[in-house]
């Protein structure tokens, strides 16, 4: 067959066509639940070896971007139920029988990390470690195999969503040369970003500094500090909440109260809910020298 410049310029024109179909038909929901978790996707790969595409599209599946009843309600994103050895919170909910006992999480960071347990600690998952964290074929069809869902086309839906939402390249971060790791020595274990009242941030490790964070989040020092209303001279403690942006007036709607617990503080407060601190005094007419107590009500918004 001859190749012409017209045949060319088809092939490429029809190309273009295909792709613009594509991802007009992508889901914007989709999207946004792979831009909000695969940094955890990704942490968890790095910590169990399980591939960050499986996890994000098995993911999407069991909770439907996170819009299922018990993402939204338990923060199971992975449909793992109680099974005999869970001693945590449980729900009942409907699934290939009525009231099924299901796994509930405080959150889900713990939904993933569960779900990494859930794969690492079960046996018959053993043989999927020996594949590659890039053989996400493999990996989809062993789940199947292992029996993970009872739906014959669970792979196949797996590896459909891994090749649409293009996935598969969140398998290789954290894959850097000799010269990347001595310029930017965080790339071999960057800190993992989450999203709060759309908010970016990161929990602050043992021995971080600001300057060590601002260098690796590509931030100033300054910034981050006025960000999260701290002093330069304060030291970071392991677990502390830091914003990337500015935080809210006010929280999520969802959030319109909170009852104190023990151990909490107006500032704690403020950080869980990326609301700044001096809002979360005028909402609730408080002077500064306020000191919340245990079973204090206070309006987030």
């Amino acid at each position: 067959m001859r190749i012409t410049k017209y045949s060319i310029l088809t092939f490429l024109l029809i190309s273009v066509f295909c792709f613009q179909i594509k991802a007009q038909t992508r889901n914007p929901r989709y999207a946004e639940y792979i831009n909000k978790y695969n940094s955890l996707a990704i942490e968890q790969m790095k910590l169990h070896k399980i591939p960050a595409s499986i996890t994000l599209a098995q993911g999407l599946l069991e909770s439907g971007a996170g819009m299922s009843e018990l993402a939204r309600k338990s923060n199971n994103h992975f449909g793992i139920k109680c099974g005999s050895g869970w001693r945590g919170r449980s729900v009942k909910h409907d699934d290939d029988a009525r009231n099924e006992c299901f796994r509930a999480y405080r959150n889900p960071i713990d939904s993933y990390e569960d779900h990494s347990q859930f794969l690492v600690n079960g046996s018959r998952y053993a043989f999927l470690f020996k594949l590659s964290t890039t053989d996400y074929k493999g990996w989809a069809h062993g789940l199947k195999k292992a029996g993970y869902a009872t739906d014959p086309t669970y792979a196949y839906k797996l590896i459909d969503l891994i090749e649409s939402y293009n996935l598969h390249k969140y398998d290789k971060q954290g894959v850097y040369s000799k010269r990347q790791l001595s310029r930017k020595p965080w790339l071999l274990n960057p800190h993992p970003v989450f999203i709060a009242n759309d908010r970016a941030y990161v929990l602050a490790r043992s021995g971080d500094t600001f300057e060590m964070l601002a260098k690796e989040l590509g931030i100033s020092r300054r910034n981050l500090i006025g960000y999260n209303e701290l002093y330069p001279e304060y030291k970071l403690q392991e677990g502390d909440i830091l914003y990337l942006k500015a935080k809210r007036k006010k929280a999520l709607s969802p959030y319109k109260i909170y009852i104190v617990e023990d151990g909490d503080s107006m500032y704690s407060i403020s950080q869980r809910y990326a609301m700044k601190l001096k809002n979360l005094y005028k909402l609730n007419k408080k002077d500064p020298d306020y000191m919340p107590q245990v079973g204090d009500t206070l309006r987030l918004r």
